[in-house]
């Protein structure tokens, strides 16, 4: 019998494409302990790893890890802009570049930046940008480039911590650090650092008390530098939400702080013998 030498055969086992199927998220229960073990209505973050220094080719990096939570951040310059017509006498301008790797979501994504990255790297930028001394830069130009390895829940508020432990580690003059906590509002009850599970886990019925709530925070000078919310929140529901977010920043901000002190010495020379 002839065969069509131009049509590609399959392989000789394969399997269903129903094992490969998504099934739609299930609605978590609203009560008792967390699939993880962390308790409800509490500031109850996820334990953090964080580290400076990663990449030799950029000024600064940084890379943290939060559960299953997988951030790579690089800072480049301060250098010259490129085009003439963006240039500012005064004071430098920060770019911001966030992608996510398409093995980061359980649904396989593109190189290419769509719409969600696009709207992260401008939620970046909002947050990062009252916390850098541009005035400090002149006709310069300080590029960003947040890479996510893996999501699994709150990966804007992680991207800002760890965009901001990069800018550090290059040397980029601050007023503070910037640190960020995701807060997801469920009825009357709330999860701080909520997973990817229950970010989008269905729930049944509606009300003002269903959202997710993201703060960028400046904690030596007590300051929101970026807010970021969606859903039905009441504004005593908002409010709360945004007090128990800045708690969840305090917590991280001790891990942050000696993992800059650990880079710094790593970097410091060794002291000359007498």
């Amino acid at each position: 019998m002839p065969t069509d030498t131009k049509r590609v055969r399959g392989p000789e086992a394969s399997q269903s494409p129903l094992l490969f199927w998504s099934r739609p998220a299930k609605a978590l229960p609203s009560h008792g302990p967390r699939a993880d073990g962390r308790q409800r209505d509490q500031v109850d973050v996820r334990p953090v790893f964080v580290r400076c220094g990663l990449v030799s080719q950029a000024k600064g990096s940084a890379y943290i890890e939060a559960g299953n939570t997988k951030v790579l951040c690089c800072v480049y310059g301060p250098r010259e802009t490129e085009r003439r017509d963006e240039t500012d006498m005064k004071s430098g301008r920060l770019t911001t570049d966030m992608r996510f790797a398409p093995f980061s979501c359980p649904e396989r994504g593109s190189w290419i930046q769509g719409s969600q990255d696009k709207d992260f790297s401008l939620m970046l930028q909002e947050s990062l940008q009252p916390a850098v001394c541009l005035h400090k830069y002149p006709r310069s130009q300080i590029e960003v480039n947040v890479m996510v390895l893996e999501n699994s829940g709150s990966i804007l508020a992680h991207a800002v911590t760890c965009a901001s432990m990069a800018l550090a580690d290059a040397g980029i003059e601050m007023y503070d650090l910037v640190l960020g906590c995701s807060l997801r509002q469920d009825g009357g009850s709330f999860v701080v650092d909520p997973t990817y599970p229950e970010e989008n886990s269905c729930r049944s019925g509606s009300g003002e008390k269903q959202g997710r709530l993201t703060v960028a925070f400046l904690p030596s000078l007590n300051q929101v530098s970026g807010l970021q919310s969606d859903g039905e929140m009441a504004e005593e529901t908002l409010t709360a939400g945004i007090r128990t977010c800045i708690e969840g920043c305090y917590k991280v901000y001790p891990v942050i702080q000696q993992a800059l002190i650990k880079a710094v010495r790593r970097a410091a020379p060794p002291p000359a013998e007498s």
